[in-house]
Parts: C-alpha cells; structure tokens; sequence
C-alpha cells in the first residue's frame, strides 16, 4: 500500500511524500481557516489540521458508500511570533511589517498531522524554532520585489529565497515547508503502514 490521499492543495506536501515513495491523490478539504478569538498558535494548527482532514472524508462519504482504502493524511502549517499567528500578508505593507517583527528574532513554525485510517483519526503537532538574522529595509524591499513573500505564510519561504534569512533552525527544514518527515513517516508506521524500508525503528511521537 504506497498510496496516500492527501487533503492539502500544497504542492511543497506533495512533494515530501513523493519523495517518500507514495503515489499522491489530492482530496478535496474546504474549511474556514479564520482562527478564533484568542486562540492559541498550537491549538489553531491542530485545529485546522483536524478540520481538514474532516472536511475531506465528509466529502469521502458523501460520495462513495466505502470506506477510503488508502491512509488519508491533512496538515497544517502555521508561523507564530510570541503566539500570534502571522498568516499570509494581505498586501506589500503587510508583508514588509512581518518581516520587520521576524527580522533579528525567534518565532516558532507549528505543523499538525492528521491521519484518518480504519475509521479512526491520529494526530500530531511539530514545533520548530526558526531564528532570522537581522534584516535591513533593502533585504526586505528586494525580497518582497521577487514576489515569493506573498503567498507564505509569515511572508517567507524557507525552501526559497527566504531561506537566506535563516540564522538557524531547530526542529524540522520539512517541518517549516509544511510536513515534517520523520514524524509522518514515525506515525504512518505506527499504524502499521507502508513506509520507506530504510525507517524502521522509528517510534511515533503522537497518539
């Protein structure tokens, strides 16, 4: 069983998981991605996460009368700066002042798993600590000129041009791209799971 449904139109966990050796089928996983009052960075991602994957087997059912054959996996990503969430920026200012309260600290970049099998759903959350060097306003401007900024989360790409930001990581790289391997592969496994043969002994971290 090398097939995974996916519940992310992101191509970057499509990626990951090809990588991995798994044949990828999108599903189709609308939800409304507005956090709540207050809510925390790491109960947001789970929550979304959650969601998702929720979303995506409703659509399942609706659909099919049988169960779905294959693991279907949802994630979510979120950056956060002293617990607040640093969605995509709504525009160039937005994207500017992020990068500004990002440049010359450390903020946190929170990955949710789910995965729903046999009718049961498991779920684990990955944090990493991503510190950026202090950026001065042409750093900025050009990063922003190249358009990437836009479409990210926290205004940066690690695996892009933000990546020259990054003064250091602790945690997942593949975490902050949005799926972190060694705990996915560490959770499909433990549900008895195909994974790639190289990865036994790996032991999940999330229940």
């Amino acid at each position: 069983m090398n097939t995974i449904y996916l519940a992310s139109g992101s191509p970057r966990r499509r990626e990951i998981l090809e990588n991995l050796g798994y044949r990828v089928a999108r599903l189709h996983a609308e939800t409304d991605e507005t956090p709540y009052l207050h809510e925390a960075a790491a109960a947001y991602t789970a929550r979304m996460a959650f969601e998702k994957n929720a979303a995506a087997v409703a659509h399942w059912q609706a659909q099919r009368p049988f169960a779905p054959e294959y693991p279907l996996l949802s994630a979510d990503t979120t950056v956060a700066l002293h617990n607040r969430i640093l969605g995509k920026p709504q525009s160039i200012a937005d994207a500017a002042d992020m990068l500004r309260r990002l440049s010359g600290t450390t903020h946190q970049v929170l990955t949710a798993v789910c995965v729903y099998w046999q009718s049961s759903t498991h779920a684990l959350l990955q944090q990493s600590d991503v510190t950026f060097k202090t950026l001065s306003e042409a750093e900025i401007a050009a990063y922003i000129a190249c358009g990437e900024p836009m479409d990210k989360a926290g205004a940066y790409g690690i695996q892009g041009l933000g990546g020259v930001f990054v003064e250091n990581l602790r945690g997942s790289f593949t975490g902050v791209m949005g799926l972190p391997v060694f705990e996915t592969v560490s959770l499909l496994k433990s549900l008895g799971l195909n994974t790639p043969p190289f990865s036994d002994g790996l032991q999940a971290s999330a229940g």
